[in-house]
């Protein structure tokens, strides 16, 4: 192998480390996401086929929030911003979104738990997170969010003084699938023509 000179050690050795912080940075979401999921942190809930099959007297009160990241055309709020469940009932609360615009928006929520701690102890049995959303122009839907908070909370040293949880949604605007794309602009031609 032959010897680089300076400029030419010194662009190997840029190219070198530009290609392993993309491969971090690449790396880091999933590797983020499985370290929550194992333990819990920021508030990473988890998921579930169905119900508890204990449901204890204690209750709690779990508030809903939503945001939307800046400049993201949709409207969305929960539509109930609280309820008060015992521990291991399911619940079901539905989040309302609506485009006022003047074409279709896409979009994908993100969530998270607070109190950080009670956030291994909740289940999601159906969710809308993570999964793409396509509203047409003026479409208003409410997406459910099915849950239960695990009665081991009670038994655990950090989180088994909860009172109240809050699930936060947060919409982010994502490209249009090109099948939605492409059905716009045969619209587009038809009314040209």
């Amino acid at each position: 192998m032959k010897n680089l000179s300076g400029p030419q050690k010194t662009v190997a050795q840029t190219v070198g480390v530009v290609v392993i912080m993309g491969s971090l940075a690449w790396a880091s979401v999933p590797f983020y996401d499985w370290f929550c999921r194992v333990t819990g942190f920021g508030g990473a809930t988890n998921v579930a086929d169905a119900g508890s099959d204990v449901i204890l007297d204690r209750e709690i009160t779990i508030r809903f929030d939503a945001s939307k990241e800046r400049d993201f055309p949709w409207e969305f709020k929960p539509v109930v911003r609280e309820m008060t469940l015992r521990i291991g009932e399911t619940g079901l609360a539905f989040y309302e979104a609506y485009n006022p615009t003047d074409k279709p928006v896409a979009g994908s929520a993100s969530y998270n738990v607070t109190p950080y701690e009670a956030g291994g102890f909740f289940y999601k049995i159906q969710c809308f997170c993570f999964e793409e959303q396509i509203l047409m122009p003026g479409e208003r839907v409410q997406m459910p969010v099915t849950f239960y908070v695990d009665p081991e909370i009670v038994d655990d040293r950090d989180a088994k003084y909860t009172k109240h949880i809050t699930l936060s949604y947060t919409f982010h605007q994502i490209d249009l699938p090109e099948e939605v794309q492409a059905g716009l602009k045969v619209e587009q031609d038809k009314t040209v023509n």
